[in-house]
């Protein structure tokens, strides 16, 4: 079995991991040097070069319904009942310059919370509401592969950013669940619901054309996909399709995990795509600000040819105004074609080749859409 060393980092100011957990050997580098991951935990021998196989024939992959995958834990936890973790890691993944902070946090499972990729989970934060009564959960999308950030099956990982914002009246607000999980500490308890959902599972087709659009901390599911195609070895899974990354942030210090997705253009340069979409620092070349319709818009044609195949499949977590912005693009190509694109999509959902999940949750969340335009 090949293997191949990857090295993630992640730009962060603060880092710290509970005592006795997996845990990286400095700030700059979040994770070790680790080769690829075996579905059951075990790391392979590194190696310090890359071992190049001839492509395998592609194999026709019968389609199946998420909602019948085999297997797929929903709701084994609950408000009344939640699980109670432990911050094993916590560390803070926008540089210092950022505009807010995004966390990348890690939470032991011991195993009971069987989640895959796509899936998301609850947690209650600690105290109170204003009403005497116990804060009500927030769902987020999981960060990490199912066998999770250290490859033992046995921890689940968050992506989440620090709601604080000032609101008509002039006060300071602050999200009640996103601070209290980016002030966690390591060995704190956490307690967790889920997992839920199945609108963002993978496609079970090794040959597929998966399209990820995301902003924010709307990459959190994609990292979980990513992880699983290019830096982990499974028995049942080889990815020898493609995936195409689009990452929508306002500034490049806060393009999460980076470091890690350019390693993966690196093992799989054939099969990774990556694009990003700086507002406040990319223009197109009509000097427009470079959203992620914006940078999409580059490769329209392209696109739009790869929609119209049946094992083409596209993901999109993050602000709830981007869907709009990649139908304008697609109405007129579409209609090149005489097809009507707003028509076609529902095709596209109902076959689940369109599949979309927001990360704004609560009356809260919808005031900071609304500051986050760029």
């Amino acid at each position: 079995m090949a293997s191949v060393t990857t090295v993630s980092s992640l730009p962060c100011s603060k880092a710290a991991a509970v005592a006795g957990a997996p845990r990286p050997s400095t700030c700059s580098v979040f994770y070790p040097r680790w080769s690829k991951r075996s579905s059951n935990g075990v790391r392979a021998q590194a190696s310090t070069t890359e071992t190049t196989a001839a492509p395998a024939a592609e194999v026709k992959v019968e389609k199946v319904s998420k909602k019948q995958v085999d297997g797929v834990v929903t709701n084994k936890y609950r408000p009344k009942e939640p699980y109670t973790g432990r911050c094993l890691l916590n560390t803070r993944i926008t540089g210092d310059d950022a505009p807010g902070e995004t966390w990348h946090m890690v939470f032991s499972t011991d195993g009971e919370i069987p989640y895959r990729e796509g899936q998301s989970i609850g947690v209650i934060p600690d105290g109170i509401d204003k009403n005497g009564k116990p804060h009500k959960l927030r769902l987020y999308s999981i960060a990490s592969s199912a066998i999770g950030d250290f490859g033992d099956s046995k921890t689940v990982s968050l992506c989440v950013k620090r709601l604080v914002y000032t609101n008509d009246q002039g006060e300071i607000v602050k999200g009640v669940c996103s601070n209290f999980l980016c002030d966690l500490k390591p060995g704190s308890d956490v307690k967790i619901t889920g997992p839920v959902g199945k609108e963002m599972l993978m496609p079970k087709d090794p040959n597929a054309t998966i399209i990820m659009l995301g902003t924010g901390t709307g990459i959190a599911p994609f990292r979980s996909f990513l992880w699983k195609m290019f830096f982990e070895e499974h028995d049942d899974y080889k990815f020898n399709g493609l995936a195409w990354l689009f990452l929508g942030v306002p500034t490049s210090s806060t393009l999460l995990y980076r470091e890690e997705f350019e390693r993966m253009k690196e093992i799989a340069p054939e099969r990774f795509r990556l694009d990003f979409a700086v507002s406040r620092e990319q223009t197109n070349a009509a000097g427009e600000k470079m959203y992620i319709q914006t940078r999409m818009a580059e490769y329209k044609d392209e696109l739009w040819e790869l929609l119209k195949k049946d094992n083409t499949y596209v993901y999109m977590c993050g602000l709830k105004g981007m869907e709009k912005g990649i139908d304008d693009i697609m109405i007129d190509l579409a209609a090149k074609d005489g097809i009507d694109w707003l028509d076609y999509k529902k095709q596209l959902k109902k076959a689940e080749q369109w599949n979309s999940a927001s990360v704004l949750i609560g009356p809260i969340d919808h005031h900071l859409a609304a500051h986050q335009k760029d």
